[in-house]
């Protein structure tokens, strides 16, 4: 019996979610709709594809300099071009970018402070 298959979906609590659904819109151009969410689809042409579900440990400081419990990542294809992009925009992009062979990594805070991790895989993945 098959149990778990993929990530459905990602919940956050907002103090202004009209306007932090704004905010996902127009800095990393998510498809908010009326009813407070967006869905992301595969494409056909991103093959490996694959989300991620993991845990860390309470004394982690892996989502610093956010409180929040949790992590957003989100799958770019030019990181170094968006976190440009946020900057110009006044988003709070963080310094730090980390490459590796897993790809290239790095975050912004929106507007409640909540960490949001951009990632652009290598190559062919």
């Amino acid at each position: 019996m098959k149990r778990v298959t993929g990530l459905g979906g990602i919940f956050l609590k907002a103090t202004d979610p009209q306007a932090l659904g704004a905010w996902y819109r127009k800095h990393l151009g998510l498809d908010v709709n009326a009813w407070g969410g967006a869905v992301l689809r595969w494409a056909d042409d991103q093959p490996g594809g694959s989300t991620t579900w993991s845990l860390v440990g309470q004394d982690s400081d892996q989502f610093a300099p956010s409180a929040a419990p949790f992590m957003v990542n989100f799958r770019v294809a030019d990181l170094h071009g968006l976190l440009a992009a946020l900057r110009r925009e006044g988003c709070q992009v963080l310094e730090k970018v980390h490459e590796s062979d897993y790809g290239k990594f790095g975050w912004v805070l929106d507007p409640e402070g909540n960490k949001v991790e951009l990632w652009e895989p290598p190559p062919g993945r």
